[in-house]
């Protein structure tokens, strides 16, 4: 059997889902078996859409909640939505509609734009949600994961602006108020496989992402910092005041409080290529110290290049709100055309995304003693969040959960 031509793998690749690393099903998952409600009615938004579903007995917009769509590639998408937060662990939607609250899924046109334009259709959606408004009862207004941050400048800038947003609670699920994090091996390998597919790269070097990750990479053999685009949005935060003032400010986080990371051990192999196109590839998880190898790179052509790191933490296996990026990466090539040589085998499918303290804002990512802070031992004052809860385990990214949502449900106005 002849070997695959390069046109033959470019071909295979673009006719599969882009590979993206978020949290949810994926693209080609099977769909839950029940369909999505229709919305009593749907905004279109400067940059977005918002779903709307009034709650039980309510003939309008009475007790609105607004729940911003986090970070992903593409426009949001209510099957999405409903995928997330009712067909999964704990239907969110109808317990908050039971309560009488009317829920607001605000989706954006491409999720992977800068927060910082998102944040105008949060903005717009807040705007639209007072007009629309039955009586005088406040908003509540946060987000999953980046939405969690949309809705945060979003408030902070309407603050700033002058413009009464009319919200009494602010609420984050699982958001990266600290940076969130893609291991080295992954966004080198992002990029490595750039000629024959960009859509993963693009992900990886998209606007949102480089605002959200801690430390990023731009090309496979590119030096890990702090993102131009990262600092830019830190300034715009602080210029904004942070956080906004007015709203009490809550937030959940899907890692646990203790400090107790997962069973991901540090410089572990965690992806081999077995196939013929990938044989010689292995992604490790992220190792301290200096000169660590991160992975062995080679698609197609006989070279294998080396990635190596200095002075990061063993973030991998931190306690936090996890995502399956090796999962994902190894899932995707075993669905393509065996002749094409791209078997993957995968030993560690999940790796930290969102720690912990960052999810609650209490500590940075740079060291080891900081990620794996036992949370509960510090004073609630130093966080920028008012009142957090952590979950009993270290769980999926977003994860909706009886646990979290009750808790959440509970301090909604």
């Amino acid at each position: 059997m002849s070997e695959p031509t390069h046109e033959q793998i470019v071909s295979e690749l673009h006719r599969r889902p882009a590979i993206a690393l978020a949290p949810g099903p994926r693209l080609d998952a099977e769909k839950h078996g029940a369909l999505p409600l229709p919305p009593n009615t749907v905004w279109d938004l400067p940059g977005g859409t918002a779903w709307v579903y009034y709650g039980e007995g309510n003939r309008g917009l009475v007790r609105p909640v607004i729940f911003a769509d986090g970070f992903n590639t593409g426009p949001s998408s209510l099957d999405f939505c409903w995928e997330i937060m009712e067909f999964g662990d704990y239907a969110l939607i109808s317990e908050l509609r039971r309560r009488g609250h009317d829920v607001i899924l605000l989706g954006f046109h491409e999720r992977s734009a800068s927060i910082l334009d998102n944040s105008r259709t949060a903005q717009a959606a807040i705007q639209h949600a007072i007009a629309e408004r039955t009586g005088d009862a406040p908003l509540a207004v946060g987000g999953f994961s980046m939405g969690g941050l949309v809705t945060r400048h979003a408030l902070a800038k309407m603050e700033q602006m002058r413009l009464d947003h009319q919200t009494a609670l602010y609420f984050s699920y699982d958001s990266p108020h600290r940076g969130a994090w893609i291991p080295l091996a992954l966004q080198a390998f992002a990029h490595y496989i750039k000629d024959l597919d960009s859509r993963f790269s693009d992900q990886i070097n998209s606007p949102a992402a480089r605002e959200l990750l801690w430390r990023h990479i731009a090309k496979w053999d590119g030096t890990p910092d702090r993102s131009d685009e990262r600092a830019a949005f830190l300034a715009e935060m602080a210029a904004v005041g942070e956080w906004p003032q007015r709203p009490r400010r809550i937030g959940v986080a899907n890692g646990v409080a203790v400090g107790t990371g997962t069973d991901v051990r540090a410089g572990e192999l965690a992806l081999e290529g077995k196939g013929l196109s990938v044989a010689g590839t292995t992604l490790y998880t992220q190792a301290p110290g200096d000169d660590e190898p991160v992975a062995k790179l080679r698609v197609v052509t006989p070279k294998t290049n080396e990635v190596r790191t200095s002075g990061l933490p063993s973030i991998d296996g931190a306690p936090g709100g996890s995502l399956e990026g090796f999962g994902i990466l190894a899932d995707a090539f075993n669905a393509l055309n065996p002749v094409l040589g791209f078997k993957t085998d995968v030993r560690i499918r999940s790796h930290c995304f969102v720690p912990a303290v960052s999810a609650v804002d209490v500590r940075d990512l740079d060291t080891d003693e900081e990620l794996y802070t036992n949370i509960s031992e510090l004073p609630q004052e130093e966080s920028g969040l008012d009142e957090y809860e952590l979950a009993s385990r270290n769980e999926g990214h977003t994860l909706v959960t009886e646990e979290l949502c009750t808790w959440l449900l509970d301090r909604l106005p």
